[in-house]
């Protein structure tokens, strides 16, 4: 057996070596390799800026541009700094001691394939196949912010034809004296308008009509008063025109309601004798009417107005609006009134503390307004309103009779026709109650109405 055998001969040993080799070299060259987007080097002839000035020198081209290298099917030497697109094979040539690059080999079209897709993606984003150098990108850029800043100014402008400046609208609203006018301003201008003798007839209703909405603020009506509005209304009372009395009065009550100091004005003013003169003499119903809530504006809350009413007879006023014709929609508001009266005094007497209180007990104890029911024989008339068919009215009807029990029962115990008309309600009214309760209603409206003509039954027994 020879010395050699199993020993691979010398020009094996000679391919093994160059093969290693190859393998190393190739997979220094695929480390250095570029992205698959590398920057290429345009030949000088193809650059131009926008201002077709002269291209750039490659010695002063920016440090970041690199060299590209364009391999092909042939093995091409590779300069220094030369970047290798990606999937190039690379190898070292032995002899020369240079690296040299080219395109893999095709495999069955794949690679052609390959390329292809990616040049239509390059085509989609609009960039060329070949990549961008550090400047190019800076001008795009730039391009790109201009783009933005043309955009904006754009829709700015859009914007500026959509809508007005503040300050075109504020001279256009100033030649139109269009202005936000204070509730005293136009008040001012309601009164001059209702004062002015040139003013017609309805402009000065018109006018009364306004002023209405306004008094019934507490503020409003302390202006109104201090510009001497309320005394030109309490003068309107005594107008010839009726629907100038009515919508005086209806101004005058708005003002004085839970208004203490412009009642004691009006009360001195004398718009409570006008009030009942007009209750006691033959007026439209309207008129009464808003005379009425006029006068009720006036009585409550304040004692010393009741105690002038009760001196100047309007009990007796308030009773012949039973006697009158066409005044039974004024009856409940009669009942309501005094109703109200009673149980002022009545809340007052409870135990309460303070001297505020106690002074305005005082004032109370010197209106005496139960003593003057009775000797007008108000509860006669009170008991009579049970016959009236609205349930609301009844209501008021029977919380009146409630109050006036303690003074009226022995008038009432003698009262037949009040006793019928009892037991008809309480029979009415037990039937409604059941069915309130059948529906879930334990505790309805009509169960209460019920209770009180029990209790007003009870008392009398």
């Amino acid at each position: 057996m020879s010395p050699w055998a199993g020993r691979p001969p010398a020009g094996a040993k000679v391919s093994l070596l160059v093969l290693l080799l190859s393998v190393v070299c190739s997979r220094t060259g695929r480390s250095e390799r570029a992205p698959e987007f590398a920057l290429t080097k345009i030949e000088e002839s193809d650059i131009k800026d926008d201002s077709g000035k002269e291209p750039i020198a490659d010695d002063d081209a920016d440090p970041e541009d690199l060299e590209v290298f364009y391999p092909t099917h042939q093995w091409q030497t590779l300069r220094p700094g030369q970047a290798v697109p990606a999937g190039s094979h690379v190898r070292l040539n032995l002899q020369t001691g240079d690296r040299e690059a080219r395109l893999p080999d095709r495999e069955n079209g794949k690679s052609d394939m390959r390329e292809e897709k990616r040049r239509r993606r390059l085509d989609k984003m609009d960039i060329d196949s070949n990549s961008f150098t550090s400047q190019e990108l800076k001008k795009a850029l730039a391009k790109m912010k201009e783009s933005e800043k043309a955009e904006r100014m754009a829709h700015e402008e859009e914007v500026r034809k959509k809508f007005r400046p503040i300050e075109q609208l504020k001279e256009e609203f100033e030649k139109l004296n269009v202005k936000m006018e204070t509730d005293y301003e136009i008040m001012d201008k309601l009164i001059s308008k209702f004062n002015s003798s040139a003013s017609t007839l309805d402009e000065k209703v018109a006018a009364l009509y306004d002023l209405e909405y306004y008094v019934h603020q507490v503020d409003n009506a302390k202006d109104f008063l201090s510009m001497g509005g309320l005394q030109l209304v309490i003068e309107g009372l005594n107008s010839t025109e009726p629907v100038l009395k009515e919508h005086a009065a209806f101004v005058l009550g708005a003002a004085l309601s839970s208004n203490p100091k412009v009642q004691i004005e009006a009360i001195e003013g004398g718009a409570l004798q006008k009030l009942l003169v007009i209750l006691a003499t033959e007026q439209p119903q309207a008129v009464k009417k808003k005379a009425l809530f006029a006068l009720c504006s006036m009585l409550r809350h304040f004692p010393y107005a009741q105690q002038q009413f009760l001196k100047l007879g309007g009990l007796q006023v308030l009773r012949g609006l039973f006697r009158q014709k066409g005044t039974e929609a004024l009856h409940v508001r009669v009942v309501t009134l005094l109703y109200d009266l009673i149980v002022e005094k009545m809340l007052l007497e409870a135990p309460q503390h303070g001297e505020q209180a106690e002074e305005k007990l005082q004032q109370y104890r010197q209106v005496r307004l139960v003593p003057a029911l009775v000797e007008q024989d108000w509860c006669a008339v009170v008991s009579k309103l049970l016959a009236l068919p609205e349930h609301d009215a009844r209501e008021k009807v029977l919380q009146l009779l409630g109050v006036l029990m303690a003074f009226c029962r022995e008038r009432y115990r003698g009262d037949r026709a009040l006793g019928a008309a009892l037991g008809l309600l309480r029979s009415e009214y037990e039937e409604l109650a059941a069915q309130e309760r059948s529906e879930g209603d334990k505790d309805g409206y009509f169960q209460e109405l019920l209770g009180s003509v029990n209790t007003i039954i009870q008392e009398l027994a």
